[in-house]
């Protein structure tokens, strides 16, 4: 079934851009979306309601980010099946992501935290919120470097 899809994945232009569009415009979003309530919340007032209601308001964008990602990544993966399993870069992205899904949970809970007016929450949003744009540009830089490895 792979060796199907590989043939059928590397023998059209047409599916290869589009799947591949779907990973940079997931990542465009998700990360896009990401990064931009982090700069919020880093900017913002301890207490700032509003900003906890953009934050509630982009968990949704995000995670519709990461699952276009996690799709399109999942069928370029079992188009070269053998190459990326044995891939150290590879590897490492994904161990990449698994931090930043972690991270997430971190995120929303300390949202949660702030919302509830517990003074710990703040602290935490903001080092989640560094610790996010951190792990997005390592992300990217290794999803720009899988295909040239």
């Amino acid at each position: 079934m792979l060796a199907a899809w590989s043939d059928f994945y590397s023998g059209s232009m047409v599916w290869r851009t589009l799947i591949q569009f779907m990973h940079i415009g997931g990542l465009l979003i998700g990360a896009g979306c990401a990064v931009a309530a982090d700069r919020i919340t880093l900017l913002s007032k301890p207490d700032d309601a509003g900003t906890i209601k953009i934050l509630e308001q982009t968990h949704r964008i995000v995670l519709a980010g990461l699952a276009a990602m996690f799709l399109s990544g999942a069928l370029m993966v079992a188009a070269d099946f053998s190459h990326f399993i044995t891939s150290k870069w590879f590897w490492t992205k994904m161990g990449l992501i698994v931090l930043l899904l972690g991270n997430g949970v971190r995120l929303s809970l300390a949202e949660q935290t702030a919302r509830e007016g517990n003074p710990l929450g703040w602290p935490r949003l903001r080092s989640a919120s560094i610790l996010s744009m951190i792990l997005w540009v390592l992300v990217t830089l290794f999803g720009a470097i899988l295909p040239n490895v």
